[in-house]
């Protein structure tokens, strides 16, 4: 980063960076679409359920690394042609990695900074893989090339650090003793500021040194995280380069830290999904990430010139170490990473929002001067002094001799002092050297044993942890398991991993593996129970969540790319089991809902945790289970149309009987703090030497995470369709309640009863022909629950209630029948009166169009009931439920709605006076059929016409004929579900049939509508023709 004086002030600015990757192997199998584009330095982003909602946003660099690219016999990444749009590891670190040495070089402090979700590309820009080296390598070589360039007019001292921040604790990633409890303390100095206390600096004098020791790091990391449970995706790591720089003809020494930070992963939390949690979110796990965010909300507020009282560096330890990089005395730089998939969207527009604020940061940068040259300096000046004062002492006799010894000794001292100061990065750098000799006889011997033994190797949901540990499987048995003192042991840990867990035999090169009775051993997705001879490159997976990829003898390797067994290929074989595929579409031309897309992603995503959550409430006795379930699956609105699904998980207390519902985002909140009980736990066991299988007894329940007060949920739903009451017609059925996933949760009995003012049903006179015939008259009705049958809620625990909730028209508020208990079949003959007193055209097209959806509500043992709010609501002083207010109070505000209404009230008048003609020759016509079967003789062979009231009654019989027919048919379709084996292309097949289906069924309804219609008219026609009344 070259820059002119007159530039300084854009030089402390934050840059900010934004890299798009490409899709992964979920993304590519789930067909998802690209919602990001690029022009220049602005980045636009699309909403995939609205193509016309796009935002933009201008940052300082941006990369386009999604397409465009191909790879070389070397396996690099380069643009398919020269000069392509496609951004390479190289052009990435000319534009940032080159100016952040530039800086450090010129003494200022540096640092970046990684933001962006899981699996977004973080560890790539920052590390990368294989030959595509990222900026911290690059860095490292350019470093050290420049520093040999400049070895004569020049000293440089290099100490490399390298600490992972989780759960607010420091861990110290190159330490060679045992972790401290509770982690490295972080401490403040005035000149210093901010330090981590005891984390050690290693000297080096090599690219290749700094990549070993980032290697040795990244193994304590992967087995800290093993051993722990813990999350790296939940956990910063910070690289720390110490650059000393020492001019001897100047007399001038730089000291610069580089700050390389891989911040934890910015996970989506749904608008859907957010609800409070009674424990608090943003736990100490979380608490670094959103004080970040705070802290740089503030001080981009500070540089709009906002007045900001104070900015929180002090409230998480990791703000507390940048508080130089941000707004402070450094140089920095942001690169924020990105998925372009739609099912991503949320998650990549919180990144951006996040990179646009930090680009407002201003820092203040200047060129640190070296306390310890400066030590030295001030040493050898007192030096000077003393010597002076010794030869004025040495004329003037025996009389100084006691003040002169004191003098020769602080003399002795400062040199001493001095030498030592001189000789301490020799000394560090030797100690340094036999550190790295020792790691670099292991990598031999590890790389010896690969060539001559199958293995497995870890796989981390952070590629960058993938294939650090690897445990080799030699002739003969081998047991795998939490035991580290038996011979011819594999010493692993991790939740769920028995003592003796699994035993590895390796005979005449085929290697075999057992689990060992009780324990969870998984190979390419499926349980297994016996011995199961592995295959080069099978997968595995032990306990809850512990996941190796076998790698065979050499001679069965070939040229195999293990890369792609990564941890999303292990839970999206785990899926496949379970019935979930992220495949694509059939027939592969549609495209699929990507907001059902995302749901499946989840679904992948919370695998793990689920299992992890499982095995955390088993050790420590909680007796709960965790299940993933998809809300909304095969529920729908009051108009037919799908509900929005999502993730949520189903907690039950499998003692009590206890169910709960958690959204993803309360979920994830738990089960990091069931993390942190787990390991308090654990660390109180191997303190106390507690029995085995003692539980947090102490711990109080309203702070448990396993344990929340109990709420009503909801079970299923029914829908009761209302177009029978547009043509006042009683309508009665038995309807299915269907759950979130389409079983069946019972059976209710419920009616529609058209009715008079004071509640009395109407008879058959009072149908109606046309519907329009209500516009503007009052319309009663009552809607009855009988009973409902078959409750499976109630029959898994007697101790169970449940209610009914319904919501109408424009009723703000839900309405909800008396609880009732212990029942399974229970009589709820709950009658609500329903009135609207002017009927609107916005009411008959939702009766003729809509459901009441009614809702099945299941209590249990110490939750409150469901009360109705009567508040908003407006009764009649019979208990009467107004609604369709709207038409009572909207006013006529123009001429022609005037005329429309005129219009409407006269052609009502006429309807009404046909309608009484009608009703007196019906009744004339009915008095001659009495006389004619009574006439006897006289009336026999007489052709008598048939009566208009016949024929009526013959159309409606039809009518209700063809209603009962496509009632039992569509009864028949809402009992049709997938089998429980169905995987999601089955699903997806399913759920188009039965659209399809459906709209077969509503189109026949319309149909008999239609007809009834057509009979009433040639009725009306024919009886005009007779009796010519209308002539």
């Amino acid at each position: 980063m070259k820059a002119k004086a007159s530039d300084m002030h854009n030089k402390d600015c934050v840059k900010v960076a934004v890299r798009v990757r490409p899709f992964n192997k979920r993304e590519r199998d789930a067909g998802s679409r690209c919602v990001v584009s690029m022009v220049s330095s602005s980045i636009t982003i699309e909403d995939p359920r609205d193509s016309q909602n796009r935002r933009s946003f201008c940052f300082d660099f941006v990369y386009w690394s999604h397409s465009g690219f191909t790879r070389d016999q070397s396996g690099l990444y380069v643009p398919e042609e020269p000069g392509g749009r496609y951004a390479d590891q190289d052009s990435v670190f000319q534009d940032l990695g080159e100016g952040i040495l530039e800086n450090a070089l010129q003494g200022y402090n540096a640092t970046l900074l990684a933001y962006g979700q899981t699996g977004s590309g973080k560890s790539y820009s920052m590390v990368g893989y294989g030959p595509n080296k990222g900026l911290v390598p690059k860095l490292c070589d350019r470093l050290f090339r420049d520093i040999r360039e400049n070895q004569g007019t020049r000293q440089c001292q290099v100490f490399f650090s390298m600490l992972e921040i989780y759960n607010e604790q420091v861990v110290d990633l190159l330490s060679r003793g045992s972790r401290a409890p509770g982690g490295l303390r972080v401490r403040e100095e005035q000149q210093r500021g901010f330090y981590v206390e005891g984390l050690r600096p290693v000297p080096c004098d090599s690219a290749t040194q700094v990549e070993q020791l980032m290697e040795q790091g990244t193994r304590t990391r992967t087995t800290a995280a093993t051993h722990m449970n813990a999350n790296s995706s939940r956990s910063h790591m910070l690289i720390i380069l110490q650059l000393k720089q020492i001019f001897s003809k100047e007399n001038i020494t730089k000291q610069s830290n580089i700050n390389l930070v891989d911040l934890a992963g910015s996970e989506r939390q749904r608008a859907s999904g957010s609800e409070a949690d009674r424990l608090k979110e943003g736990t100490a796990i979380n608490l670094s990430l959103t004080t970040l965010g705070n802290v740089i909300s503030a001080l981009a507020d500070v540089a709009m010139g906002k007045k900001v009282i104070h900015i929180p560096y002090r409230d998480s330890v990791l703000t507390k170490l940048l508080q130089s990089a941000l707004g402070g005395n450094s140089r920095t730089v942001m690169i924020a990473t990105l998925s372009p998939a739609d099912i991503c969207y949320e998650e990549s527009l919180s990144t951006l929002r996040y990179a646009e604020r930090a680009k407002r940061i201003l820092n203040r940068a200047v060129v640190n001067e070296s306390p310890t040259e400066r030590l030295v300096k001030e040493l050898k000046a007192e030096n000077a002094r003393l010597l002076q004062r010794l030869s004025r002492l040495a004329h003037e006799g025996r009389r100084a001799n006691d003040e002169s010894k004191e003098l020769r000794q602080l003399l002795t001292h400062n040199e001493l002092q001095i030498r030592a100061i001189q000789t301490m990065w020799e000394q560090h750098l030797q100690e340094a050297l036999k550190d790295w000799e020792q790691q670099y006889a292991n990598m031999t011997q590890e790389r010896r044993m690969m060539q001559m033994h199958p293995y497995i190797l870890n796989i981390n949901e952070d590629a960058q942890l993938s294939g650090v540990v690897k445990l080799f499987i030699q002739e003969g048995e081998w047991a795998i398991g939490l035991c580290d003192s038996s011979p011819r042991t594999i010493s692993i840990k991790g939740l769920g991993i028995q003592e003796r867990h699994a035993v590895f035999k390796n005979e005449q090169r085929r290697v075999t593996l057992t689990p060992v009775a009780g324990s969870k051993v998984i190979v390419n997705g499926n349980a297994i129970s016996q011995t199961t001879e592995l295959q080069h490159l099978d997968r595995l997976i032990l306990g809850s969540n512990c996941t190796y990829l076998f790698i065979g003898y050499p001679s069965e390797r070939g040229g195999d790319d293990w890369s792609r067994y990564d941890y999303d290929y292990f839970q999206s074989e785990l899926a496949a089991a379970e019935g979930i595929h992220l495949g694509e579409s059939s027939g592969g031309s549609s495209q699929t809902d990507p907001s059902l897309l995302a749901v499946f992603y989840d679904y992948v995503k919370l695998m793990p945790m689920v299992a992890e959550a499982n095995q955390m409430s088993q050790e420590l006795n909680k007796g709960v289970d965790f299940k993933l379930e998809i809300k909304n699956l095969a529920l729908s609105d009051s108009k037919g149309h799908d509900l929005q699904k999502e993730i949520v998980v189903r907690v039950t207390s499998i003692a009590r009987k206890q169910v709960w519902i958690w959204s993803k985002a309360k979920f994830v909140n738990r089960k990091f703090l069931m993390e942190e009980v787990y390991q308090q736990t654990q660390a109180e066991h191997k303190r106390d030497n507690s029995e085995e299988g003692s539980s947090t007894s102490a711990l109080p329940r309203d702070k448990d995470p396993f344990w929340d007060p109990v709420e009503p949920l909801l079970l299923g739903t029914a829908h009761l369709w209302l177009q029978s009451l547009a043509f006042r017609i009683p309508l009665e059925e038995q309807l299915e309640v269907l759950g979130s996933e389409g079983t069946e949760e019972a059976i209710l009995q419920a009616k529609l009863v058209p009715c008079s003012s004071t509640g009395l049903a109407l008879g058959e006179d009072d149908i109606l022909i046309d519907p329009s015939e209500l516009l503007g008259r009052r319309l009663d009705f009552q809607l009855v629950l009988e009973q409902c049958c078959g409750l499976r809620w109630i029959r898994e625990a007697r101790n169970r209630g449940v209610q009914i909730g319904f919501r109408l028209f424009d009723c703000s508020q839900p309405l909800y029948t008396p609880a009732v208990w212990h029942n399974v079949n229970p009589l709820l003959d709950h009658r609500v009166h329903f009135a609207s007193l002017h009927t609107s055209q916005p009411l008959l097209d939702y009766l003729q169009s809509s459901a009441v959806v009614l809702e099945l509500w299941g209590l249990q043992e110490g939750c409150s009931d469901l009360n109705s709010s009567l508040e908003e609501v407006r009764m009649t002083t019979d208990g009467v439920f107004i609604i369709d207010e709207a038409a009572n109070t909207a006013p006529v505000d123009s001429a022609e709605n005037s005329c429309s209404v005129r219009a409407l009230q006269q052609g009502l008048e006429e309807l009404r006076s046909v309608n009484a003609s009608l009703k007196k020759e019906n009744h004339s016509l009915r008095e001659q059929l009495t006389s004619a079967r009574n006439g006897g003789d006289s009336m026999r062979g007489r052709s008598v016409r048939p009566s208009c009231d016949a024929e009526f009654a013959r159309a409606l019989k039809v009518f209700y004929h063809s209603m009962t027919s496509v009632r039992g048919q569509l009864q028949r379709l809402r009992r049709h579900r997938p089998s429980e084996e169905s995987d999601l292309l089955g699903l997806r097949l399913f759920m188009d049939e039965q659209s399809r289906l459906l709209r077969d069924f509503s189109e026949q309804l319309e149909q008999c509508v239609f007809t009834l219609k057509q009979d009433v008219a040639a009725i009306v026609r024919r009886k005009r023709e007779r009796s010519g009344i209308w002539s």
